[in-house]
């Protein structure tokens, strides 16, 4: 059967959000839900970088119900840039909608850059989330990892030359957070997997919903 594709605006804590839900193809219901954070807003991030898109369809295959959102400021999203605080909020409140939805689903969290930023300061509090899909993780910028009594299950997925996110630094970090965690190295050129993109899906489509 088509898969439902649905446009919304969800309230935030300073306006609308801009939204789209889509659940997976060829099931009659969704086994699991998905939030999944975009990069960087103030660096041309929105909703439909072909990564999130990536990392979206890759969760649908694997049987869940996704919903992606343009932070605050970002396209039809209202309110302005907040330096991740405001952001993480905007994911909260987009969270609570899709579990709201879905009440009785199963619920992970995924997020590429910026958004593995947003997506493990919103997962790690939480004792129900399955798990946080990072991306992308971008060791270079920005605060170092603040969640080190994170227990929650963290998979990263790393471009083997992430210029934001080295290898050996994402290692060092990786290495200091607490179980259960994986770290996926995928060989490609660049941050954004030029040429890995197919294999980035599918290698979130293993990992699962």
């Amino acid at each position: 059967m088509p898969r439902r594709i649905e446009s919304h605006l969800i309230d935030g804590p300073v306006g609308k959000l801009e939204a789209l839900l889509e659940e997976p193809e060829h099931l009659e219901a969704p086994v699991a839900a998905a939030l999944v954070c975009h990069p960087h807003p103030q660096h041309g991030g929105t909703m439909h970088n072909k990564v999130v898109y990536r990392v979206a369809r890759g969760l649908r295959r694997a049987g869940a119900v996704v919903l992606r959102f343009n932070y605050r400021g970002v396209n039809l999203s209202e309110g302005s840039y907040d330096h991740g605080v405001g952001e993480t909020e905007d994911a909260r409140a987009c969270l609570a909608w899709l579990r709201e939805r879905y009440p009785s689903l199963p619920y992970s969290i995924a997020g590429f850059s910026f958004g593995s930023r947003v997506a493990l300061r919103l997962g790690c509090p939480l004792n129900d989330v399955k798990r946080l899909v990072l991306v992308g993780y971008p060791t270079k910028y920005g605060e170092k990892p603040w969640e080190q009594t994170c227990v929650r299950d963290k998979v990263f997925v790393q471009s083997t030359q992430d210029e934001h996110g080295p290898l050996d630094e994402l290692r060092a970090v990786v290495n200091g957070l607490p179980d259960p965690k994986r770290l996926i190295e995928i060989p490609s050129r660049d941050h954004f997997f030029v040429d890995a993109l197919p294999v980035l899906e599918e290698t979130i489509f293993e990992v699962g919903a």
